[in-house]
């Protein structure tokens, strides 16, 4: 059976297709799910394709480290992508760590970490006299005129 140029094209590329789908995975799980760890996984998911973009993009075929040869016509690959995203991987672990934390602290406070209950449980903590809401706050002191 012989490939057709349609297929060598997607099958050649196959780091930026898998990019994609990684990315649409990730963005469609943020969208999507109202849990605050799933959010951050389709984050991390997100992340590490724009992550693997970057070294696809940096990698040369044939490309040799930078390291002085005799050959002048030798080809060289650009260490520089693959040092950003050994930084922003390490930036991305700190990150995903304080995020975590968050969602402890979300979990101790709201006793949940679902969008909606949170949400739901605000609406209740604006009208409460202790949140300064509708029920708690005089005119005066929220700045408001009396009449």
């Amino acid at each position: 059976m012989e490939e057709g140029p349609l297929l060598d094209f997607i099958i050649g590329r196959y780091n930026y297709w898998l990019v994609m789908v990684l990315m649409m995975v990730g963005l469609y799980v943020v969208v999507a799910r109202g849990n605050l760890v799933k959010k951050l996984v389709g984050l991390n998911l997100f992340q590490v394709s724009v992550f693997l973009f970057y070294i696809s993009v940096g990698k040369i075929t044939g490309g040799t480290a930078p390291i002085y040869v005799d050959d002048p016509g030798a080809v060289y690959s650009n260490p520089l992508p693959h040092v950003l995203i050994l930084t922003a991987i390490v930036v991305g672990v700190a990150t995903l760590a304080v995020g975590l934390s968050l969602v402890i602290r979300i979990q101790r406070a709201y006793g949940t970490i679902e969008e909606d209950d949170i949400q739901e449980a605000d609406k209740g903590r604006e009208d409460s006299p202790r949140a300064g809401g509708a029920s708690g706050a005089s005119p005066s002191a929220s700045g408001g005129a009396v009449s």
